[in-house]
Formats: C-alpha cells, structure tokens, sequence
C-alpha cells in the first residue's frame, strides 16, 4: 500500500532554506503563519512586510509578495499597503529591536489608528541579529553585551511591556501574548495568529501576536536550556494572555 503524507510544507513557505540558528523558534512561527495562509486560502491575496532583524530575509521564506522595510517601519510600509490595495491582507514580522525600540512610533500610531493590518511580533528580549545587545525587552538582571553586569533600573530602566501598552488603544481589535515552547503552546499560537487574520479580514482593525521566542545563540544556551530559561523568566515578565479580543469564536 502507497504511503500516505501527513505532514507537509505549507504551500506559501518557498523552498528556500532557513537561514536561522539551531533553536530559534522563527521556524516555527513562519510555519504557523504560513499554514494559516493556506488554511484561509489567501496566499494569492497576502502581503508582508519584512523587517530589519533576523528575520530581514523573511520575504524570501514566505511563498506571498512582499517586501522589507527600513529599520522600524514595517507598519508604514504596510499601512501604506493596505490603503492603497484593500482587498490585499497585508501582514508585518517584526521582531523586538525593529518593532519596540526603533519603530515604537510606528506600531503605536498604527495599531491607534486602527490600521487594518496584522503584525506578529517575536520577542526574544534581544538583539540577536547584532550580536546580542540589550534590547527593550530585555529582562531585569539579564546579562546582554551591552549590558555585561545585567540590566539594571536606575541604568537602562524597564523592560517594555509592548502588549500592555497596545491594549489601551481603541483602534486594536485583536492582541494576544502566546509562546510556542511546548506542543500545546504551538497549537494555541497557531489559533491566535489565525483570529488576528481574520481580525484583518472582518474588516475589525489593527491586530498583533506577540510570540515569546528563545534565542539560544545570544543567550549562550542550549536550544533546550533556552526553552526551560524561557519558561522560568520569560512568562513571568511576559504573561501569557489574550488582551483584546473583537473577534470572538471563529467560525
């Protein structure tokens, strides 16, 4: 009897290998979004905006048009977009340094806006492009280049809380803080970025996931001990949580 496939590549991934490290959970997040494409059945109609960051070449994963953006602008970039091509779902993937240090304008004013755009955002509290910088999600206590001896509040103040502050904004429609550290985490991960499409897709206004993401390279861990470190401190700072929900169930 003729084997059966049961797992596959989605069909808006590209053949173009990951160029990520061992461990990173951007792979993960890509396939998640990616099926969610298929699933919705838009690839012919998705737009994404790429960031600066470790997902720079993002564009060239995904098998949608696309392009980047310059260093914290992605939600410009898609902003502009969407207005011009409503009937496009336009989404952005943008990681911690691009969306809440360089373009913290962007993504506030959008998401206040209402823009009708999807943003996932990684947060891996660090720069892990440039070599491991302090970041603004950076944990207290949590040793970085910059930041040798641990961040500290008198020095480089607190992290940011990118979810609790978009929550008070009246244009956002659908914000969720998952992880995808764990099998039912990934399923879970997988429904928010799921509703925040079709947040987009109702017409509802401006949607995030925020994903707790491990950074195994710049964190000096294993992927394994990046996981366990993620759990034991990240989802302390960064509960995990629906914010704001205008969607409801899913039809």
């Amino acid at each position: 009897m003729a084997a059966k496939a049961i797992f596959k590549k989605p069909q808006s991934l590209s053949d173009k290998e990951f160029t990520y490290c061992p461990g990173c959970h951007h792979g993960i997040v890509h396939r998640l979004v990616a099926e969610v494409i298929d699933e919705l059945g838009i690839q012919g109609k998705t737009l994404m905006v790429a960031p600066v960051g470790c997902s720079v070449f993002a564009y060239t994963f995904f098998d949608v048009d696309g392009t980047v953006a310059a260093h914290g602008r992605a939600p410009a970039v898609a902003t502009g977009m969407k207005r011009a091509m409503p009937d496009k779902v336009v989404f952005t993937y943008q990681g911690d340094g691009d969306l809440a240090a360089i373009g913290t304008a962007e993504i506030i004013h959008a998401a206040n806006r209402g823009e009708k755009i999807t943003t996932i955002f990684i947060n891996n509290a660090i720069y892990g492009m440039t070599g491991g910088q302090m970041a603004p999600t950076t944990l207290l206590g949590m040793k970085t280049t910059t930041s040798p001896y641990g961040r500290e509040v008198d020095r480089e103040g607190y992290p940011i809380h990118v979810s609790e502050v978009l929550k008070e904004l009246s244009g956002v429609a659908y914000l969720e803080r998952v992880a995808v550290s764990s099998p039912a985490e990934v399923r879970k991960a997988k429904q928010a970025i799921k509703k925040a499409f079709m947040t987009q897709i109702k017409g509802l206004g401006f949607s995030l996931v925020e994903v707790l993401s491990t950074c195994p390279t710049n964190w000096g861990l294993s992927p394994i001990e990046a996981i366990n470190w993620l759990n034991e401190n990240m989802k302390k700072e960064y509960p995990l949580g629906v914010f704001v929900d205008k969607v409801g169930e899913l039809k």
